[in-house]
């Protein structure tokens, strides 16, 4: 199957899924949860395939800079437009153009819906670090449409 059939298909099932929990719940922020949680789940296992061939990573850092590249472009085809960080186990990743966002109006009538989209691809980053040993919090932000911020704060021990 061909990289763009293969995107398509994400796009239509993570729509169908968002559709579904959204229609079985009565409340919002369980869906976000619940969205966040097969995120994880999914996102543990795709970590382990993904680094399958890959030597272990030095540190922190290197682990960001594959999220970015190889994890985001075997997902949303394209790499993250930006990352940051404060040195201090705070990275922001921001995507201009976020694929799961880019079918939905840019109007700002749409920014209270926008939660529900993320919630997946936060599960699915906090799952492949998870992986990879680096225990976090990853929480989404959206200021304009399509754009999207992903905040990854990093657990020490």
């Amino acid at each position: 199957m061909t990289d763009n059939a293969s995107g398509v298909l994400f796009d239509l099932l993570h729509s169908q899924l968002v559709a579904y929990i959204y229609s079985t719940i009565d409340n919002k922020n369980k869906g976000v949860s619940q969205l966040e949680s097969l995120g994880f789940r999914v996102g543990v296992s795709l970590g382990e395939q993904l680094t399958k061939d890959l030597p272990r990573f030095r540190d922190e850092l290197e682990v960001m800079k594959f999220i970015c590249r190889d994890f985001w472009s075997s997902l949303y085809q394209k790499q993250v437009d930006n990352l940051r960080t404060n040195h201090q186990g705070v990275y922001v990743l921001q995507d201009n153009a976020f694929k799961l966002l880019t079918h939905i109006s840019v109007g700002k009538q749409y920014l209270d819906c926008a939660p529900r989209y993320l919630a997946l691809s936060c599960g699915l980053i906090r799952g492949v670090l998870s992986n990879l040993g680096v225990k976090s919090v990853v929480t989404s932000e959206v200021i304009s449409m399509p754009s999207a911020k992903f905040q990854i704060m990093v657990q020490r021990t």
